[in-house]
């Protein structure tokens, strides 16, 4: 499977306009449209990031509030639905609305999260819109993030990056893929580092920017902001949005987002590199 790429985040919300303007007041999204149900639904030039209102009519195996689930965009349904019922058990296929709010049907993964699948973009600008801040990273926490690796490689093409490799050759779970634009974070749910979050599922997701500083600032007013620990290579702080979602800033650290390819510090960047101080990536000094 060729051609496909992440670019749906859905939210569960008691108070999806409220959310929704906070994120459009740090970080300048578009409206794409409101339901009358009290959705609604932005875009960072690429992304939908959709506020769903919890409630029971959308019929989701858990309704809990907070980051819920991701959608796809494929360039053949056809093809997709075949590779999803040749590499999981049983065939779970659901319709979903459409529109700028949903995907055109849902997958389940090999341990029953939700996808959102579409041949379009969501609603979202057809052409990637480069912009001053935009998401680069979604991470998932799973029981077994091999076989959720395999599942979105087979059905969706992501490719497995090269600093995945390295988690492998140092005997670690922690699994990352790329589809060119996202870089994939797939951890270990159960695992004993120092500040693991252990929430299941879609676990929190990064934006890359290029001010920092000045973000920081503003966000300061109005949540708290921490910089994430010495060990984690690949973001500079770590938010909370108002109803609890965790999110990242990256500006020097970056994303690997496809097989040797980062996004960092504004600009995209080909090349093995290694952390270098104070967070900056700096090239190993061959592609090898």
């Amino acid at each position: 499977m060729t051609g496909c790429q992440m670019r749906y985040l859905a939210f569960l919300s008691d108070e999806p306009q409220a959310l929704a303007e906070f994120y459009q007041r740090h970080f300048a999204l578009i409206e794409l449209g409101r339901s009358n149900e009290g959705d609604v639904s932005l875009s960072d030039g690429f992304y939908n990031l959709t506020f769903l209102r919890r409630r029971e009519a959308l019929n989701e195996p858990h309704l809990e509030n907070g980051l819920h689930h991701v959608g796809l965009q494929v360039d053949s349904m056809e093809r997709a639905l075949a590779e999803y019922r040749r590499t999981t058990y049983g065939e779970v296929v659901v319709d979903e609305p459409s529109g700028v709010h949903f995907g055109d049907v849902r997958f389940f993964d090999p341990e029953g999260m939700p996808v959102s699948v579409s041949e379009g973009g969501f609603g979202a600008p057809a052409t990637r819109e480069v912009r001053p801040a935009r998401i680069q990273h979604v991470a998932f926490n799973s029981l077994l993030p091999q076989r959720i690796l395999h599942f979105y490689s087979t059905v969706f093409g992501f490719r497995e990056v090269t600093n995945s490799v390295k988690f492998r050759g140092r005997g670690r779970m922690n699994r990352f893929a790329g589809d060119g634009v996202t870089n994939l974070a797939i951890h270990p749910y159960f695992h004993d580092t120092e500040g693991h979050e252990a929430r299941f599922g879609v676990n929190h997701f990064g934006f890359l920017v290029n001010d920092m500083d000045r973000r920081l600032d503003a966000l300061s007013k109005e949540i708290q902001v921490a910089k994430r620990p010495a060990n984690r290579p690949f973001a500079e702080y770590r938010l909370f949005d108002p109803e609890g979602n965790k999110f990242d800033l990256s500006q020097a650290k970056g994303w690997e987002v496809d097989i040797d390819v980062w996004e960092v510090d504004g600009e995209r960047r080909e090349g093995r590199f290694e952390t270098g101080e104070p967070g900056t990536r700096q090239s190993m000094g061959g592609t090898a």
